[in-house]
C-alpha cells in the first residue's frame, strides 16, 4: 500500500491541489458567510494549493542538478514549510471570526493571539533555517535531507495545533456540530500524520492530511452555511406564514362579526351563512375544486347574504307571507350586498356571490336573470347550498324540512333552480349525512347516559324516539315519582311511533310534514293503548315473592329491550317484580318504529340506551297479525317480490346473454312517499347467479328515476337520463307510481358491453356498461325501495 501510494503521490497531489484551487475560488464567491470567515476559507484554500504544488515540484526536480533544479527544490520546500505555518494563521483567523460572530464571545481568548504569535516566531525560524541548515540540506545530487534538528520545525504548528484543539473543545457549545468535527480533525488529524511522516520518509503524508483536512473544512462549513441559510429561510417562512395566518384569522372574524350582526336580526337564520359557507365548501371539494378556490367558495358563502343590513328587521322577520312590495325589497338584498363587498378589490368573488346567489339556473331568478353557466360557479355552488339550509332550518312561518323531503326538493329543481352538477352533489351530501348533522342544531331531550326527564303533565315532556330495528336495545331507567297526596302514582310510558326526524309530533301542520304515525302507547306497569297499531299483546311473567325488588324512596329500576322484525315489534320491561313481553303489530314492514319516553309526576333518571349486535331472525317474534302482502297478484317467470324498505328484498338472478326483455308491474307501497320509492335494476355477478352470493360484485344499480350513483371501479358506466314530452312532473310521476304502472327493460349484450334501456312515464334512462373483459358473466335482478313488483316476465 505504502509503494502504491509513493508511485501515485504526484497525481494525487495534483488533483488536491487542483481542488483546493477551484475550493478557493468558490469561498471567495460565498455571498451568505461574513467577509472575514470568506476570506480565511479562501486563504486556506489557496494556502493548502500552493502547498500542494509547491511539494509536488520538489518531488519532480528532487535529484535534477541542472540551474533550474537547483532553484525549484529549495525555494519549492521553502514554500511548503511556509504555506503549512501559514495555514494554521488562516485556521487561527477563521476561528476567531466563529467564535466572535453572533455575539458568541465578546472577547477573544488569549490563546488565539498566541497561536499568531506561534506561527510568527515559526516562520522567522524557517527563514534563518534557510541559511544554517537547520531543517535541512541538499546534498551534491540536488537530493533533499533531513538535519538532526528537523523535528525543531514540527514544535512550533504543534504547539499551535495542540492549543486550536484546546479552543475548540473548550468552546464547543458555541460551535455547531458540523463545524465542531470539521475544526477538530484539521487541528488534529495532522499532527497524527506529522507523527507517521517520521517513519515513512519520501511521502507528503503531512501535506495531502492537512490539504485533505482543508477541502473537508470548506466542505462542512459549507453545509453549515446552507442548513444556516435553510434555518432563516424556515424562519422567514415561518414568520410569513403566521402573518399571513393572522392577517387571513382577523379575516376570517371580520367576516363573521359582520356575519353575526346580519344573524342577530332575525333568531330564526341564527348561524344560517356558517352553515351555508361549510355546505358551500362541502360542494366544491366534491367537484374538485382546489383548496384556494373552496376557501374563496367558502367566504363568499359566509358573505352572500350580507346585503340584508340594508333591509328593514320588520320585514325579515314577519311572520307569514310578504306582500308583492316586501318581497321587492327583500330581493334589493343582493344588489346592496354587492355593493358592500365591492370595496374588498382583493377578492372580487365575494361581490360577485352576493350579487348573483339568487340566479336561477333556467334564467328566473334575480337580479339579471342569468341563465345557465352564464351564472358565475360559485354563485351556482351557494345557490344549491343556500336553499339546502334554507329548508332544513326553522323559520318563522314554517317548521324545518325532514331532510328526505328536502332531497326531494333538490331533486327537483335540478336543471330548472340549481345547476344539475351541483345539486347532484347535494344528493351525494344528504346521502353520507345518516346522523342528519347538516341541519339547524336545535335542543333536543335525547336518550343518553346521565340525561332524565322530569315529567308532570302526562306527554308535557318527550324524550326523542329510539329507532327500534332487527339489532336489540337495551334501554335502563329509574323512575322516581313525583306524585303529590291525591294523584296519580307516577308509570313511564313509552309511545310507539314512526316520523321522519324520529320525534313525537302533535301539531296538525308538523304532523302532515314528518309523516307522524302513532302506534300506541305501552305503560311500564304493563297497560296498552293501540291507535294505528294492528294488535298489541302482552304476556306478563310474575317473578317469585322471594325474589321479588321492592320499590324505594330512590325509585324503581325499569330494564328493557326493543327490537323489530318485518311487521312485529317485541318490546320486553322488567320492573323487578314482573316481567312484560309486549308484542306489536304494526301497520306493515315498510314503516319505522320508534320508542319515546314520557310520563305523568315521575322523574326519569339514569336513563342509558346500549345498541346492541345481537341481531334477530325470523320467528323470534311470535306473529299476533297475518303478514300485510301486496303481491298477492298473477305470477310471471319470477316470483314476486316485496321491497318494504331500500333493497330489503330482490329477486332471484337472471342471467343475461344476448338481447332480452324483461317486463313487470310496479306499484309503490302505502307508505312511499318520496322520488326514489321506485323499482332498481342490479347489475352483478355471483358464483349462484343470486344477489350478495359468494364472490358478489355489483357492477351497476339503475334507478328508475334515474338517478345512479354506485358501481364497480373494475367496470365503466355511462349512464344517461333525460325526460322526454311524457314526462308531467315529479309529483305526477309519483303519483302513476302510487297507482301502478307495467315497465318494460330491454338489454342487449354484445362483447364486452351491456347496453340497458328503459322509459317509464317521461323517465328515459340509457346505460352502457364496459366489461374488462368479454366473457364476464353479468346477472340482473329487480329490487327497489318500498315497491312491490308483480308479474315478472322473460323474452330472450
Amino acid at each position: 500500500m505504502v509503494e502504491l501510494i509513493r508511485a501515485h503521490q504526484l497525481n494525487i497531489m495534483l488533483g488536491l491541489g487542483s481542488m483546493c484551487a477551484i475550493t478557493a475560488l468558490f469561498a471567495a464567491l460565498m455571498g451568505n458567510e461574513s467577509k472575514r470567515r470568506r476570506f480565511s476559507l479562501m486563504l486556506m484554500e489557496a494556502y493548502a494549493a500552493i502547498l500542494l504544488f509547491a511539494d509536488r515540484f520538489a518531488y519532480i526536480y528532487r535529484g535534477d542538478t541542472s540551474t533550474t533544479g537547483f532553484y525549484m527544490v529549495r525555494i519549492c520546500n521553502f514554500i511548503v514549510y511556509l504555506m503549512t505555518l501559514e495555514l494554521l494563521r488562516a485556521f487561527n483567523l477563521y476561528m476567531a471570526d466563529l467564535l466572535r460572530s453572533g455575539g458568541k464571545l465578546s472577547v477573544l481568548p488569549k490563546r488565539i493571539k498566541a497561536v499568531e504569535i506561534l506561527v510568527t516566531i515559526g516562520e522567522l525560524i524557517l527563514v534563518i533555517s534557510q541559511f544554517t541548515g537547520l531543517y535541512y540540506t541538499f546534498d551534491e545530487n540536488n537530493l533533499y535531507q533531513r538535519s538532526d534538528l528537523f523535528v525543531l520545525c514540527y514544535v512550533f504548528p504543534l504547539i499551535a495545533s495542540l492549543m486550536q484543539i484546546t479552543l475548540i473543545v473548550q468552546y464547543q457549545k458555541v460551535i455547531s456540530g458540523l463545524a465542531f468535527w470539521s475544526m477538530l480533525l484539521f487541528a488534529g488529524a495532522p499532527i497524527v500524520a506529522s507523527i507517521v511522516q517520521i517513519f515513512f520518509y519520501g511521502i507528503s503524508i503531512t501535506n495531502v492530511t492537512t490539504v485533505g483536512m482543508a477541502i473537508l473544512l470548506f466542505l462542512f462549513a459549507l453545509i453549515d452555511m446552507n442548513a444556516t441559510v435553510k434555518r432563516a429561510n424556515d424562519i422567514t417562512i415561518n414568520y410569513l406564514k403566521e402573518e399571513q395566518a393572522a392577517a387571513q384569522r382577523l379575516f376570517d372574524q371580520t367576516a363573521k362579526a359582520l356575519v353575526s350582526s346580519i344573524d342577530a336580526k332575525d333568531r330564526h337564520a341564527q348561524g344560517h351563512s356558517t352553515r351555508v359557507a361549510e355546505y358551500a365548501r362541502k360542494l366544491a371539494e366534491l367537484k374538485g375544486l382546489s383548496q384556494e378556490d373552496c376557501d374563496k367558495v367558502y367566504y363568499a358563502g359566509l358573505l352572500h347574504d350580507v346585503g340584508k343590513v340594508g333591509i328593514h328587521e320588520g320585514i325579515i322577520t314577519k311572520k307569514g307571507k310578504l306582500t308583492s312590495e316586501e318581497y321587492a325589497l327583500v330581493k334589493q338584498h343582493s344588489a346592496l350586498g354587492a355593493e358592500i363587498l365591492s370595496s374588498i378589490t382583493e377578492f372580487p368573488h365575494l361581490s360577485v356571490v352576493a350579487r348573483y346567489h339568487h340566479e336561477r339556473y333556467d334564467g328566473t331568478g334575480y337580479p339579471e336573470g342569468l341563465k345557465g353557466k352564464e351564472i358565475p360557479e360559485f354563485a351556482r355552488i351557494v345557490a344549491v347550498a343556500d336553499a339546502y339550509d334554507a329548508m332544513t332550518s326553522s323559520r318563522s312561518f314554517r317548521e324545518a324540512m325532514p331532510q328526505q323531503h328536502v332531497r326531494e326538493e333538490i331533486i327537483k329543481g335540478a336543471g330548472t333552480q340549481f345547476d344539475p352538477e351541483y345539486a347532484r352533489y347535494m344528493q351525494h351530501l344528504i346521502d353520507l349525512d345518516a346522523e342528519f348533522t347538516m341541519r339547524e342544531q336545535v335542543e333536543a331531550k335525547e336518550l343518553t347516559d346521565q340525561s332524565e326527564l322530569s315529567c308532570e303533565e302526562y306527554r308535557g315532556t318527550v324524550s326523542a324516539g329510539v329507532l327500534i330495528s332487527t339489532s336489540i336495545s337495551k334501554l335502563h331507567i329509574r323512575s322516581v315519582s313525583t306524585a303529590g297526596e291525591g294523584e296519580i302514582k307516577g308509570i313511564p310510558t313509552l309511545i310507539l311511533f314512526d316520523s321522519l326526524d324520529g320525534c313525537v309530533h302533535t301539531e296538525e301542520q308538523v304532523i302532515a310534514a314528518f309523516n307522524y304515525l302513532e302506534y300506541g302507547e305501552v305503560w311500564l306497569d304493563g297497560h296498552t293503548v293501540a291507535t294505528s297499531a294492528r294488535n298489541i299483546k302482552v304476556e306478563t311473567r310474575e317473578y317469585d315473592s322471594s325474589s321479588v325488588a321492592e320499590e324505594t324512596s330512590a325509585g324503581r329500576i325499569y330494564e328493557m329491550e326493543f327490537v323489530k322484525y318485518e311487521d312485529h315489534a317485541l318490546i320486553t320491561i322488567d320492573d323487578g317484580r314482573r316481567v312484560h313481553r309486549v308484542i306489536v303489530a304494526l301497520p306493515d314492514s315498510s314503516r319505522f318504529v320508534y320508542a319515546a319516553l314520557t310520563g305523568e309526576n315521575c322523574d326519569i333518571k339514569d336513563i342509558r340506551l346500549e345498541q346492541t349486535e345481537r341481531e334477530i331472525g325470523e320467528g323470534y317474534i311470535p306473529r299476533i297479525a297475518e303478514k300485510v302482502s301486496y303481491i298477492d297478484r298473477m305470477e310471471g317467470d319470477v316470483p314476486n317480490v316485496q321491497v318494504d324498505g331500500y333493497r330489503s328484498a330482490c329477486t332471484e338472478g337472471i342471467r343475461i346473454d344476448g338481447e332480452m326483455e324483461v317486463t313487470f308491474h310496479t306499484m309503490s307501497l302505502p307508505t312511499a312517499s318520496l322520488l326514489w320509492h321506485c323499482p332498481f335494476v342490479v347489475l352483478f355477478y355471483s358464483e349462484n347467479g343470486q344477489v350478495n352470493g359468494p364472490g358478489y360484485r355489483e357492477f351497476a344499480l339503475i334507478r328508475f328515476d334515474g338517478e345512479n350513483w354506485e358501481s364497480d371501479s373494475q367496470v365503466k358506466n355511462q349512464i344517461h337520463t333525460d325526460k322526454d314530452r311524457n314526462f308531467m312532473g315529479w309529483d305526477e310521476w309519483k303519483a302513476v307510481n302510487k297507482r301502478g304502472m307495467e315497465c318494460k327493460v330491454n338489454f342487449d349484450r354484445s362483447g364486452n358491453k351491456l347496453i340497458t334501456t328503459t322509459e317509464n312515464f317521461g323517465i328515459y334512462i340509457r346505460a352502457i356498461t364496459t366489461f374488462p373483459e368479454g366473457n364476464q358473466e353479468v346477472y340482473l335482478s329487480l329490487s327497489g325501495d318500498q315497491v312491490a313488483l308483480t308479474d315478472i316476465r322473460i323474452v330472450r
